[in-house]
């Protein structure tokens, strides 16, 4: 970890700083032979999301529209981007529309 970080860190320091990632929820670590070996807790994605989502709760008061107006009108997002987020967003209703149409059914069944 030392090398990655591309600075002089006592070991003491990067324990605290993963102890802290771990208490966060960030890492988790399993014990081989007397060594802490720590990994990833959550996915990069799922990561994102959480701190996006708090972006959204401090700036845009839990606003997702107000966070998409932000990021198209500072030139984060253009035209081909909101599309393709439009369309993945029809697609994930789509599977869940799809998915409460098959749970309904096999309820049905059981009756």
């Amino acid at each position: 970890m030392r090398e990655d970080l591309g600075r002089p860190l006592k070991d003491s320091t990067i324990r605290t700083v993963l102890r802290r990632l771990e208490e966060k929820g960030y890492v988790a670590h399993s014990v081989e032979n007397r060594t802490f070996v720590y990994r990833p807790a959550e996915t990069r994605q799922r990561v994102a999301g959480r701190a996006v989502k708090r972006i959204m709760d401090w700036f845009c008061e839990g606003s997702v529209e107000a966070l998409l107006v932000g990021m198209v009108d500072s030139k984060v997002l253009d035209q081909a981007e909101l599309q393709r987020l439009a369309e993945r967003i029809a697609a994930a209703q789509n599977t869940a529309v799809q998915k409460e149409g098959s749970i309904s059914q096999e309820k049905g069944r059981r009756k």
